[in-house]
């Protein structure tokens, strides 16, 4: 099954993100369950702020970074279980909540024991990435702060697709995107698990390329490879395009760029493998000049158990 927010990119960061925290707080809510305290992650927040002091509710909403309505929603559960209540003696005017006895007991114990213990998995989560990551979050929160993504989406015109190269930071965009069509449609067969997985030793180091399309605001959404297989000759393999890119022709964008960079790299046979249930893939590869051969079949088509299309480019000098 596709994972779609992954799938859509920065477009979906929030939905992701959310996804993200609901995660982290599902298990954040299991520790607190585990300590005995009666309390929701977003109570945390509140005890934190709290134990330097009695503070408004707009104070708490504004230091916790979250509207009033919802820190009044938390004020109000933690007043009913006897954690937090007015200060007594203050203006009525302008509420200030404080910890109670109990709720100050509960801050001891969150803080000597819970708070550090969550911090510690999260942190044998990231590894040596946390204080980037914490930075990096921080640097959001900042431009956040100096304009929406409302503000930011109304200044922004797509400028279109663009080439990316290979490098290794990429590997699994071309694991994924590819892996995710094929089982779609079929099964992993050994080669392809092999070059998927080996993308620069079967296809880099052997004389080959891997290029990727990135669409703004989407990210890398798709991936081509050109394997050599011969002096001058080179199967276009691997690829793949995701769902969110489609209507884009990311897909005829990249195949475009994979034949001028097999003429520029000097292919003289410039061949494909693939099934007629890729009916789309099949009609974009005869609309850029690929056509139907059966001697490429005969030659190279075992290698797949699903092909039964073989099609070639006619280049100068074929083979």
């Amino acid at each position: 099954m596709a994972d779609v927010l992954a799938d859509m990119g920065p477009s979906f960061l929030g939905s992701r993100l959310r996804r993200l925290a609901e995660r982290l707080q599902s298990g954040a809510t299991q520790v607190i369950d585990e300590a005995g305290l009666p309390l929701q992650p977003a109570h945390m927040v509140v005890l934190a702020a709290l134990r330097t002091g009695p503070m408004t509710v707009g104070q708490l909403a504004e230091a916790a970074g979250i509207s009033q309505p919802g820190m009044t929603r938390s004020i109000g559960q933690l007043e009913q279980q006897g954690i937090v209540a007015e200060e007594p003696g203050g203006d009525q005017r302008t509420r200030r909540m404080a910890l109670t006895p109990a709720g100050r007991e509960a801050a001891r114990r969150a803080a000597a024991d819970m708070w550090p213990r969550i911090g510690m998995a999260v942190e044998d989560i990231l590894g040596e990435g946390t204080r980037r990551f914490m930075a990096e979050l921080a640097a959001i929160e900042r431009a956040l702060d100096a304009a929406s993504i409302a503000e930011r989406a109304s200044r922004m015109t797509p400028q279109g697709l663009t080439l990316l190269e290979y490098d290794d930071t990429l590997a699994a965009d071309f694991h994924d995107i590819n892996a995710q069509w094929i089982t779609a449609m079929f099964a992993l067969e050994p080669t392809d698990r092999d070059v998927l997985e080996n993308p620069r030793a079967r296809i880099i180091d052997g004389g080959g390329t891997i290029l990727f399309v990135a669409a703004p605001g989407l990210g890398v959404v798709g991936t081509c490879a050109l394997q050599q297989t011969g002096k001058g000759k080179f199967e276009l393999t691997k690829m793949g395009v995701r769902e969110s890119a489609r209507g884009l022709k990311a897909g005829e964008f990249l195949l475009a760029a994979m034949i001028e960079r097999a003429r520029a790299m000097g292919a003289e046979l410039l061949y494909l493998l693939t099934n007629r249930r890729c009916e789309a893939a099949v009609h974009l590869y005869e609309k850029l000049g690929f056509v139907h051969d059966a001697q490429i079949m005969a030659d190279y088509g075992a290698r797949y158990e699903r092909c039964n299309v073989a099609m070639r480019y006619p280049l100068p000098g074929r083979m």
